[in-house]
């Protein structure tokens, strides 16, 4: 059956595309709602001649300003086990699917192994690209393989894990300028969920929070349970406030830098990474900076987390960008690290 032409939409804007609430147009917008799409879009114009953004839920994105592009909005949706053996199963999403609404239905099938990872903001393609993480795990831990259609070879591409480059909040197709060049879309990504499931508890604040709760041998949708508590006690529900999350990444530092800030700050969190390396917490920097709480224009940095930048209701890209780099100068200045922010600016 002949596939009916795309609607390309014009000036579109994005401010309910986005989980900041940041202002922007984009010259056009095609909407992806299914992998055959992808290999049509080749053949038009306003894909051959404008620069290109990948936009799935849009909370890992700052726009400071109007996008002269192509946005290919993500929405292909559909998700199913793909297949088990004696060891794990293997559960298939399409890229558009709301991330935690993923992680819930998989806990209802009963296939622990994503819980630590509940209630993180946007989609199932977008969540490999910053490879995110969060109490203890981090998604390349649990993903098995993905598709990604490349637009600049016209081909489905499968990757394997390894494949996927994954490191601290970032993947190969970070690195490639997943959402600026647009070469990759994801299409699909299949997890390997354990049989044999243990529990990720080792992190302090949510080992504190099932021990608090009297739990101590906690199954997968008491995990899960415990995450949400802790995530909604100090982050901000977009819907009410826009944010992006965690906006800066927790610096790595060498153990001799991290040794001179512990000896002027004995309450300094501190994770050993190996390799002489050492993990330092991103919010006790900004708020022993004095930003917890504190606005700059319109956007500020949230009073009950330091690292989770907000929109006070009137902020466009350009403030975000000024109180970014007024948060960065001010840790420099004291601490001598740099913080490195999560989103990617547009």
């Amino acid at each position: 059956m002949r596939m009916r032409a795309m609607v390309f939409e014009r000036n579109v804007e994005l401010r309910s595309l986005n989980t900041l609430a940041l202002p922007a147009i984009a010259a056009r917008l095609v909407t992806i709602v299914a992998a055959r799409q992808l290999p049509e879009l080749r053949r038009y114009a306003e894909f051959q001649a404008r620069r290109r953004l990948v936009l799935g839920g849009g909370s890992n994105v700052v726009l400071t300003g109007d996008f002269d592009g192509l946005v290919l909005r993500v929405a292909m949706a559909g998700r199913h086990l793909a297949g088990e053996d004696a060891d794990a199963w293997y559960v298939r999403s399409y890229a558009g699917e709301n991330w935690h609404e993923f992680v819930s239905w998989t806990l209802q099938q009963g296939w622990p192994g994503l819980e630590n990872l509940s209630l993180i903001p946007g989609t199932v393609g977008a969540a490999p690209v910053q490879n995110i993480g969060a109490y203890g795990l981090e998604l390349g831990e649990r993903l098995h393989s993905l598709e990604a259609y490349d637009l600049v070879g016209g081909e489905l591409v499968g990757f394997d894990r390894a494949s996927c480059r994954f490191g601290y909040r970032d993947s190969r197709f970070k690195q490639e300028g997943w959402h600026l060049q647009g070469r990759y879309v994801v299409v699909s990504v299949t997890f390997r969920l354990p049989k044999n499931w243990l529990p990720v508890i080792h992190y302090a604040e949510l080992g504190a929070e099932l021990e608090g709760l009297g739990i101590k041998s906690p199954n997968a949708r008491q995990i899960a349970d415990a995450v949400m508590a802790i995530r909604r006690r100090k982050l901000p529900d977009p819907a009410l406030i826009p944010n992006a999350g965690s906006f800066f990444q927790n610096p790595v530092v060498d153990l001799s830098t991290a040794n001179r800030l512990s000896a002027l700050h004995s309450d300094l969190p501190r994770h050993a990474q190996g390799d002489g390396l050492v993990k330092l917490a991103a919010g006790w920097l900004i708020e022993r900076a004095g930003w917890k709480g504190r606005d700059l224009g319109a956007a500020g940095m949230f009073e009950k987390q330091a690292l989770v930048l907000v929109n006070r209701g009137v902020a466009c890209g350009r403030d975000v960008l000024a109180l970014a780099q007024a948060v960065q100068a001010d840790v420099k200045k004291r601490f001598g690290v740099v913080l490195k922010p999560e989103p990617v600016f547009v």
